[in-house]
């Protein structure tokens, strides 16, 4: 046991001197058990359009029974089934109630009133949770007429699972994973791009050479995309091949989309690259963005069930728009105007972390 105390004196030193391996030690255990413990795993608030063609009391009062479960949130309304199909091929809604004009016409007269309940099925979760609620509505407003004396059941809902009738878990995982890889391979392996000539003494010489800044750059980068791409298309191949994923959507249009989505995660590791000091602690700031982008994406957990402070970084993170993104073209065939809005989100997500990698990339240089 000689030289025991100077070698652990010599070791705490040196972990108390490394800040950055000493933070993400303490902060990631803490991060993960705030985050399990605020997060409900019942989702709440699921964002639901309506179509009522009945404009009635009775409707008006059906619309509220589903509000007060907690579960459904009437956001849209809308005045056509062309409107409601596009709310949720969308993703702006993920469940749609249609109610007939005859509806209260048919209560008043002790006949079966039928609903129209369609759910989004690509998110498994959210539809089991959504189609309980809504037959619990319905069995709730029967049990209250039958007591009242009405012998039959007046209300029927009709649930439809859309776009994911089987309710296969492949369905859902599959394209939300194409995010979570592409931020692996786009975001850690970019993250060594510029730190790995400065540790081998190599960045300097390279700077002085004719070469320009903006050739470095692109020269460290388009390999990484190119991995990208390539990992990109074997996930979609084994997606569609091996486990009988259907594409739905435009492939050309997922696949110009994710460049946009590479080249933000590209950026977000050339800015990390630029400002680390070694490789370990490129790889654990790296670490930093995958942790959130796989928990807070809502590709473990539904966006609706978060926080909202939790919420609000989830919505910063690239990764979130693009699981919209690949869920919406792969399991609902949306088009680029019904992806408005999470790409350009996505875009403007990209066009702070080039701006913030070029800029941090001047400084290394200069």
């Amino acid at each position: 046991m000689n030289g025991f105390g100077a070698v652990f004196r010599k070791e705490l030193t040196q972990m108390m001197r490394d800040r950055t391996t000493l933070f993400f030690s303490l902060m990631i255990p803490v991060f993960e058990l705030i985050l399990f413990g605020v997060i409900d795993m019942n989702a709440k608030h699921i964002p639901t359009v309506v179509f009522d063609q009945s404009h009635s009391q009775e409707s008006r009062q059906l619309i509220d029974q589903f509000e007060a479960t907690s579960l459904l949130d009437a956001k849209l309304y809308v005045r056509s089934r062309g409107e409601l199909l596009q709310a949720v091929v969308s993703g702006h809604a993920q469940v749609a109630i249609e109610i007939p004009p005859d509806y209260a016409r048919n209560l008043a007269a002790h006949r079966q009133a039928d609903v129209l309940v369609m759910i989004d099925g690509s998110d498994s979760s959210v539809a089991t949770q959504a189609l309980s609620a809504a037959n619990g509505v319905v069995l709730h407003n029967n049990v209250v007429r039958m007591l009242s004396d009405v012998r039959e059941p007046l209300v029927e809902a009709h649930p439809m699972m859309m776009f994911n009738p089987d309710m296969r878990s492949a369905n859902l995982l599959i394209p939300g994973l194409i995010a979570i890889l592409l931020t692996f391979s786009g975001t850690i392996l970019s993250a060594f791009a510029i730190v790995k000539e400065r540790e081998r003494g190599t960045l300097e010489q390279l700077m002085v050479t004719p070469v320009s800044p903006l050739a470095v750059v692109l020269g460290k980068i388009l390999p990484y995309l190119g991995l990208a791409y390539i990992e990109l298309l074997i996930v979609l191949v084994l997606m569609r091949w091996l486990f009988q994923v259907p594409i739905y959507g435009s492939l050309t249009l997922l696949l110009a989309l994710s460049s946009v989505y590479i080249l933000a995660l590209l950026s977000f590791g050339l800015l990390i690259s630029s400002r680390a000091k070694s490789q370990m602690e490129a790889m654990q700031q790296a670490m930093g963005i995958m942790l959130p982008s796989v928990l807070l994406s809502g590709y473990v957990f539904p966006l609706s069930s978060l926080p909202l402070p939790l919420r609000i970084v989830s919505h910063l993170l690239p990764a979130t728009h693009f699981i919209q993104i690949a869920r919406g073209i792969v399991i609902r065939g949306a088009t680029f105007s019904d992806l408005l809005t999470p790409v350009l989100s996505l875009l403007a997500i990209s066009a702070v972390l080039i701006a913030a990698s070029a800029r941090a990339f001047q400084k290394t240089v200069s």
